[in-house]
Order: structure tokens, then C-alpha cells, then sequence
């Protein structure tokens, strides 16, 4: 089946008119109707009194965005119900946690349907992005998804790459990955929708750009978008031959079709987001920044919610008395959109929000999914134990010679870690590659060292945990002292200098006053120019000012290629045993100096 284009998404197939079945149904157009006053109208004698409206009833939209093919659950802070003021980590998310949440969710009313804001599949974890995200496409489908937001990971592997997840079939651009999972690939049961996403060779959309369901005789529309940028965060051969528009500009597009169709209220799927001070729990916050705040206040008033993505942050909060939420990434959260709809004037009247937490901890493993996830280990632990490469020592460790208090900070996993991200992205650009500390969670290998100095796919994922993926952007050399002096405003000793490439290096004095400890830094033996430009890779979690780096928001001309740091690392690795030059040494490589 084709992806349709340029038209609704209540699409002519049965089978896919079946799967979006339920107790909210899918519109049909049908000719404008006439209603003939009754006899008691037209009676002067009838009765006087005014009859009693009926009350609203609520509808339930149930919303994740920025799964990322998490199919296992993974640390989350939440508040501490028995310390007020502080926080405690739970494990949150896994499809089979999220599966239960959403079969309680859907028992509660008849009205109701599962939605997505994009960024369900690319950087995923292995489990998922060894076999092309199909397990997690499978496990959407299972829960019953309706239709989601387009992310810009989506786009990753091409807009080809992207039908076929969408309509099936094994003819993948890695032919090693597709249909693995499963004999066959049926494809995506729900839809991707995207308003702004144009196809250059037709000029027309290349998803559908919006879904109707009718809820007791009352259409509410569903308007999708993805952030305008996305040609540069996504590689560019991603989106060859596609134009991303503005995303309020093509909603307000659609919302003026869908008001000559009966349609008076409508909910937004943006995958773009804000960020906030406030916990994901704090209700109608206010204090919310960011570009979907400017898209938010452009919007139709139609537009009774957005649900928004792609900055991985938790928060419900009201712009111009709009509710505009974010479900966190990963599963952790779930946003219950609770809708209050009028029948006589068939639009809604009130709006409310919540964030759910998945608590894979409390809610017990829905089979459906567990079925899911141990077939995607059982087919991936194989993989894990595979050999990636020999070392040059028997173990890359996070020591820093002198310790903590009197080191440099640098290591040589580090110095290791740093130089495969740079030789990942150097395609896209990059000069200097610099790592966090904190992303480094064990040596290379986990374990006593091997005989032959072997590491697995294992090993490699242990020390890279976190699956995150690298980011590229331009900082001057004045943001590029900035960010290293940010390394001491949280940590006082070496525990967490960052970890930086070959043909970068850098000299710091310990007792000088933070904020001016960096006495100079060089960049392939020549020193840092303030007023210069350097094309910078990081991981997406220091890209997005984590561990309070913070200065990496402000690097421009990013791009984002959605390559995993482990396979970074993992090529690197392999890509130097080939070479007959195993990566490591034995010593920290002398890139970072202390003076003091």
C-alpha cells in the first residue's frame, strides 16, 4: 500500500478502516444535512419550558512521543511521595509496562484513542535498531496505536525507508536488518501523519496530514507536524527531495479544511517541543520556553491541545490558555488528554491534562508485549556476545592518573570513546569530538580482561550505555572555553572533566577561581582562536545542555545523523583491529594537562 499523499486520513482500505475501529470511528465525508425543526417547535402552544442541555462527555487521547524504540525500561527520576522536595529513580517505560498502562487507560472509557508525536523508532537501542525497529512498530501495533506525528528520526534512513515501515514488505536499504524479527513484515497498522512534510517531485504531502474520529456523533481532528528544521538534524540524505513548511502556517492550512467539513475542534501532534523549570507533574505551568511555544501562540483557536515532542522533557503546561504537553521520551511517561465535549455545539469546551508515569516496577507486564520483548532478546543476546575486536592493552579503564583530586581528569576509555565519535562523525564535518564523564559507565571490557584483550558487543554497551546519539554542531573558540570552564560549576575536582579527540588539548590550573581555570587550548597545535569556528560532535545529551553544558544549546548549523554512540564505538574499534593498529593504550594520551 502506498502512503497517501495529499488526502484524509480516513483512508478507502478496510483493513485499515478496521484497525482504527473501536468506539471512536473514522469519518467519512457525506453531503452537507438539513434538520427539520420538530412539531413541538412548530406548535405556539407546545410546551414553553426550555429543555435541558445535555451534559459534555469526556474523550481520552492517550499520547507517548519520543519512544526511540525503548522496549526495555530504564531509569527515570520522579518525586519522592516520603521526602517532599527531593526525587528517587524508578525504572520506567518497556513496552510491557506501557502496554498494561494503556489496556487500563482504554477500560476507563469507551471514548478514547492511542496516539504518537513522533520519534517512535530511530536511535534505538539494540534490542530494537538491530532489526530495523520492527519489534517496536509490532509492539505499537499491539497496543492498538491510531496514528502518529512523523519525527524527524523517522527520517533517518530515507523517506523509502520510512513507506516501508509504514506499508511492510522486506525491501529495506539494510537488507541485514529487515525482516528478522519476523518472517514477514506486515508494517505500521497506525498511520504516520505530517501536515508540513512536501514532496518536491509532486508538491504534495507525503503523509497524510491529518485523521477525523467521530466520539457520540462529534468529530475532533488530529493535525500532525514535524519540526521545521528537521533537514538539519537529519542527515541529509534523509530527506532528499522533501520540504519541511512551517508548522503552525500548514496546521492553520488544514484546520481551515477540516472547519468546511464539520469539524470544530482539533488536538495537534508537533514534534517539536520547550523546555521548563517545572516537574512533569506540575499542572498548567506556565514557564515554558521554546519553539513550540511561538508555534502554539500562531495556532487556530480550533486548536484545543497540542501534544508536543522531540525535546525529551516532561511538562504540561498552557500557552495562551492552550494546553500543551510532553510525555518525556522513552516510555517513561504517558499523557492522559482528557477532552470535554459538547454535543449541541459538537466542540469541545474543556481540556485537561496529566502525566501518567509507566512504572515497570507496579504495573504488571502486559503478555502481549512481554512476548514481544523476549523474542527481540532472544534473537539479540547472540549478537551481544559476538566478538567486536581486539585491544591494544587488556582493559580501557576511567582512571585518571592522580586520582580524582589531583589528576587531569582525562582516561584512556576516554581518550578511546572521544576518537570514535570524531571518526563517526568526521562525514558530517567535525573537527573535535568531546564526551561526558558521566556516559561512561564501565571499563572496556566490564569484566576481568580478557587473554586475547577481546571485547564484545556487550562489553561495548556496557561501558555505552545509554544509546545516545551524536550531534554536530558549529561552537566559536570563546563558547568553546566556555564549555569547558562549565565542567567545574557542579563538580569541584577532576571526577568529571569531559573526555576529548585527538588534535584537541587543553591546560587548566585547579586553583584558580572557576570560571577562569582554562589557560589555553590548542586545536591541532595551534592555539584556539576566540573568534574562530569549529564544527563541535557531542552526544545529544550534553546537545541538549546536560550536566549543565549549558552553552551547547546556543551551537548552531546542528545536524543530526542518529548515529548510536556504541556503534561509534564499536566500529572504531573494529575499524582499528583491521588496520593492524588495536585502539587503547596504557596511559591517558596527555590531551588534558594540569598544571597544578
Amino acid at each position: 500500500m502506498q502512503l497517501q499523499r495529499h488526502f484524509a486520513y480516513y483512508a478507502t482500505t478496510s483493513a485499515l478502516l478496521a484497525t482504527l475501529s473501536g468506539c471512536g470511528s473514522m469519518h467519512m465525508p457525506s453531503m452537507p444535512s438539513m434538520s427539520l425543526p420538530s412539531m413541538s417547535s412548530l406548535n405556539p402552544f407546545g410546551d414553553s419550558k426550555p429543555k435541558a442541555s445535555a451534559p459534555p462527555f469526556e474523550v481520552e487521547v492517550l499520547a507517548i512521543n519520543d519512544l526511540h524504540g525503548h522496549l526495555e525500561p530504564t531509569p527515570f527520576r520522579i518525586p519522592d511521595p516520603d521526602h517532599p522536595g527531593q526525587m528517587r529513580t524508578i525504572m520506567a517505560g518497556g513496552i510491557p509496562a506501557l502496554g498494561t498502562l494503556v489496556a487500563q487507560e482504554r477500560a476507563r472509557t469507551p471514548d478514547f484513542v492511542f496516539v504518537g508525536v513522533g520519534d517512535l523508532i530511530g536511535a534505538s537501542p539494540l534490542l530494537s535498531a538491530l532489526w530495523r525497529d520492527e519489534p517496536t512498530v509490532d509492539a505499537m501495533n499491539g497496543m492498538g496505536m491510531a496514528f502518529s506525528s512523523v519525527g524527524n528520526h523517522e527520517f533517518d534512513q530515507g523517506k523509502d525507508e520510512l513507506q516501508r515501515m509504514q506499508r511492510g514488505g522486506c525491501g529495506s536499504n539494510r537488507p541485514q536488518k529487515a525482516c528478522k524479527f519476523a518472517r514477514r513484515y506486515a508494517g505500521a497498522k497506525y498511520t504516520w501523519l505530517a501536515a508540513n512534510v512536501i514532496e518536491d517531485r509532486t508538491d504534495k504531502p507525503l503523509l497524510p496530514a491529518y485523521a477525523i474520529r467521530e466520539f457520540q456523533g462529534v468529530k475532533i481532528g488530529f493535525v500532525a507536524a514535524v519540526l521545521e528544521d528537521t533537514p538539519r538534524v537529519v542527515v541529509p540524505s534523509g530527506v532528499v527531495g522533501l520540504r519541511f513548511e512551517d508548522e503552525a502556517d500548514s496546521i492553520n492550512r488544514i484546520v481551515t479544511r477540516l472547519k468546511g467539513m464539520g469539524v470544530n475542534s482539533v488536538v495537534a501532534l508537533i514534534h517539536q517541543g520547550g523546555e521548563t523549570p517545572d516537574h512533569f507533574a506540575v499542572q498548567d505551568c506556565s514557564t515554558l520556553r521554546g519553539d513550540i511555544v511561538g508555534i502554539t501562540r500562531r495556532l487556530d483557536p480550533a486548536v484545543v491541545a497540542v501534544l508536543s515532542g522531540h525535546t525529551h522533557q516532561g511538562y504540561n503546561c498552557r500557552v495562551n490558555n492552550t494546553v500543551v504537553t510532553q510525555a518525556d521520551a522513552y516510555g517513561h511517561l504517558a499523557t492522559r488528554l482528557t477532552l470535554s465535549v459538547d454535543k449541541a455545539s459538537a466542540s469541545v469546551v474543556g481540556v485537561k491534562a496529566n502525566n501518567l508515569v509507566v512504572d515497570a516496577t507496579a504495573l504488571a507486564p502486559d503478555p502481549a508485549m512481554q512476548k514481544i520483548l523476549d523474542r527481540a532478546r532472544e534473537i539479540t543476546e547472540p549478537v551481544i556476545k559476538q566478538p567486536v575486536a581486539q585491544l591494544a592493552v587488556p582493559q580501557l579503564t576511567l582512571d585518571t592518573p592522580g586520582g580524582n583530586d589531583k589528576g587531569s581528569g582525562e582516561s584512556t576509555l576516554g581518550d578511546v570513546v572521544a576518537d570514535a565519535q570524531l571518526a563517526a562523525t568526521r562525514i558530517y564535518g567535525a573537527q573535535i569530538a568531546i564526551t561526558n564523564r558521566g556516559g561512561l559507565r564501565a571499563p572496556l571490557p566490564d569484566h576481568v580482561p580478557a587473554i586475547d584483550n577481546s571485547v564484545s558487543w556487550g562489553d561495548v554497551t556496557a561501558s555505552q550505555p545509554f544509546n545516545n546519539t551524536l550531534q554536530v554542531m558549529t561552537l566559536s573558540g570563546a563558547q568553546l572555553r566556555t564549555l569547558l570552564e562549565q565542567q567545574w560549576l557542579r563538580h569541584t575536582n577532576a571526577q568529571f572533566v569531559l573526555q576529548i579527540s585527538n588534535g584537541f588539548s587543553y591546560r587548566w590550573k585547579a586553583s584558580a577561581p572557576v570560571g577562569n581555570r582554562v589557560l589555553d587550548m590548542k586545536f591541532e597545535g595551534k592555539p584556539v582562536r576566540a573568534d574562530g569556528a569549529y564544527r563541535i560532535a557531542v552526544n545529544n545529551f550534553l546537545a541538549e545542555g546536560g550536566d549543565g553544558f549549558v552553552v551547547l544549546k546556543e551551537g548552531t548549523n546542528r545536524l543530526a545523523p542518529g548515529v548510536l554512540d556504541s556503534d561509534a564505538l564499536a566500529d572504531y574499534l573494529k575499524a582499528s583491529a583491521d588496520r593492524g593498529k588495536p585502539a587503547g593504550w596504557a596511559q591517558p594520551q596527555g590531551r588534558i594537562v594540569r598544571v597544578d
